[in-house]
């Protein structure tokens, strides 16, 4: 979630790689000593443009995907209380699916065409406060008869127009807010946005998403406070007091034959594991009726039997595609509401690039590459709303962090992913599994992962000067007013009456999103109260987003355009002005030009070094 984050605690190997190895920039005293041991281990086993061998491709694909389960299983199962859906399973597994083959294919978009570094895609929270607001208006207030799961019938026209007409209002909304971030990323405007924005906007815009979504949180925990309270404890067991214990697994390889690996599961999979031991331990207590069978008894909800046989209804094979709840509608306060999200999704995502190349071995990324990252993940967030999965898509901070874990920065790693989530979306039945997940199960993972993004928001406050009273007054009162101005509001929903039906449409959900109160008010406060960069962070956010790149890969080796398309493009001049194209010759990372160096060693008789990436030492 932050801009920039840190490799601490992350330097322990996952997998006991013995294949070659990158160096990471190293750096020398004035004696002229090697880096130290310390350094030593942050040595990557592969690089963002190395090939791993297939199957290690696959093994760490499926831990990237497992990394993302956690949020891309969360979104459907919170919006289907916005959407009428608690008490249809089928339907659920359905939204499962579709988010999980949407995510696919943008991540494989974004590394083939994008960014491409070694970064997935998923939903994103960032959108799931403005479309709960949007949901919550009166006239998508669910019918008191979907609240009673007696009463529903999952295939009558009538409950499927219920919310149905729910989901198009969300894809509509979700198709026109992300041509917006299209627009930014791709016409380049994403640095001017950037140049207005730092860290006392970005603070309590990120902290209000989690805050703001408390009462889900708290809804759903409150089923079963004890399933609830074991779930949030076992994640934080595992996340924190157990990283750095390695369990031995049994591997296999030609060298060492059967042999026994140490492996860091608690620090890879600590989300996972929480939900899966809950989630076993409920279905034990249900299958022995610990658990109250009454629906009006306390902790009916912990059950795993709720959905009835809805694995075996779900088909084995259930292919999404564009359209599929039907034609999308949209309302110019849903736009104007996901816009606020797809704001602070693109910021995030800034840093989350950085931050990946960083931990992948590669150089900073270039303007190009950063403008074309944010224009596919616009054009991902149209591909969500066009396909159905009531949510957008963005870069998951989470598996950039797996990079450190594992010391694989390889991006054929992420397109594994990317098809393998593409493969789940495809099986119904790996959806339906996951809608089994009992509430309180949910909501104790939602109280450690909205903590944790409310952390997260708040730690960007590193670089400004928090013992300055402006700062403090600029965050106080932002993350106040997101606060109390959306709270004011749910309880006084007619309050806004200003004689125009769309304006008050727009004022509702606005007013209601959290996130956009309190970025809002950072954003205007702090552009316009006297301060210096120092003061506001702004220095200190450029710095850090400025890292060495001295003996890493080549920018153009990593960011350039596939399929030989850069070099196709450099012959054309025009291309210099497209804000989203590589530069026409490549270059050294000192700026030594390849041409011109070749021609200058052939000239005084040296021989040009084969690698691009040896330049700087002739320049």
């Amino acid at each position: 979630m932050t801009p920039e984050k840190e490799s601490n605690g992350l330097d322990s190997y996952s997998f006991s790689l013995e294949s070659h190895f990158c160096d990471l920039p190293q750096k020398k005293d004035g004696d002229g000593l090697d880096m130290s041991a310390e350094e030593d281990k942050n040595k990557l086993a592969y690089c963002v443009t190395d090939v791993p061998p297939w199957y290690l491709c696959i093994i760490l694909g499926i831990q990237h995907c497992l990394t993302a389960f956690g949020g891309i299983i969360a979104i459907p199962l919170i919006l289907s209380q916005g959407l009428c859906l608690q008490h249809d399973g089928p339907t659920q597994s359905h939204l499962i699916s579709t988010i999980f083959f949407v995510s696919g294919l943008c991540t494989l978009l974004q590394v083939t065409f994008g960014i491409r570094l070694p970064i997935l895609q998923g939903g994103t929270f960032t959108l799931l406060a403005p479309s709960m607001a949007l949901l919550s208006m009166p006239e998508w207030t669910c019918p008191a008869w979907t609240q009673n799961a007696s009463l529903v019938n999952t295939s009558s026209p009538a409950f499927v127009e219920v919310w149905q007409s729910r989901m198009r209002a969300l894809q509509g909304s979700i198709m026109v807010g992300s041509l917006f971030q299209v627009l930014v990323g791709f016409s380049g405007l994403i640095g001017l946005f950037m140049r207005f924005i730092g860290p006392l906007t970005i603070a309590p815009t990120i902290s209000l998403i989690g805050l703001s979504l408390f009462d889900s949180a708290g809804t759903s925990a409150g089923n079963h406070w004890g399933i609830s309270a074991m779930t949030t404890v076992l994640i934080i067991l595992f996340s924190q007091y157990l990283r750095h214990i390695a369990v031995p697994f049994p591997t296999y390889n030609k060298d060492k034959k059967l042999h026994t690996s140490r492996i860091y599961i608690f620090q890879i999979l600590p989300v996972l594991l929480g939900i899966t031991l809950s989630w076993l331990i409920c279905y034990i207590l249900t299958k022995y009726n610990v658990l109250p069978s009454d629906p009006d008894q306390y902790g009916y909800l912990a059950r795993t039997d709720l959905k009835g046989d809805v694995v075996g209804q779900s088909p084995w094979f259930r292919f999404p595609y564009p359209g599929q709840w039907g034609l999308p509608t949209v309302s110019l306060a849903g736009v104007v509401g996901i816009l606020a999200g797809v704001i602070s999704s693109m910021i995030e995502s800034v840093g989350d690039y950085h931050a990946c190349a960083r931990l992948s071995g590669a150089p900073p990324p270039p303007k190009h590459a950063i403008n074309r990252g944010i224009g596919i993940e616009g054009l991902g967030c149209l591909l969500a709303g066009a396909w159905g999965t009531g949510n957008g898509t963005t870069s998951y901070s989470e598996n950039v962090g797996a990079l450190g874990i594992t010391k694989v920065g390889s991006r054929m790693v992420i397109v594994a992913s990317g098809v393998l989530l593409m493969v789940m979306g495809v099986f119904g039945k790996v959806g339906a599994i996951f809608t089994t997940i009992p509430t309180p199960v949910v909501g104790g993972m939602l109280m450690v992962m909205f903590g944790v993004i409310s952390a997260a928001g708040v730690s960007n406050l590193q670089y400004a000067d928090m013992n300055s009273s402006r700062n403090i007054f600029i965050f106080g009162f932002s993350m106040f007013s997101g606060l109390v101005f959306p709270n004011w509001i749910f309880k006084n929903p007619k309050a806004i009456a200003t004689g125009v039906v769309e304006l008050d449409q727009v004022l509702q959900v606005l007013l209601t999103t959290s996130m956009f109160v309190g970025g809002f008010f950072g954003f205007i406060l702090d552009n316009t109260i006297p301060g210096s960069k120092h003061e506001r962070g702004i220095l200190a956010w450029n710095k850090a987003h400025q890292n060495d790149s001295s003996n890493t890969l080549e920018s153009g080796q990593v960011y350039n355009l596939p399929f030989r398309m850069s070099s196709l493009l450099s012959s054309s001049s025009w291309v210099r002005y497209i804000p989203f194209c590589p530069p026409g010759k490549p270059r050294s990372q000192n700026g030594c030009d390849h041409v011109s160096h070749v021609k200058t060693c052939q000239e005084s008789s040296l021989q040009p070094p084969a690698n691009p990436e040896t330049f700087t030492d002739y320049c």
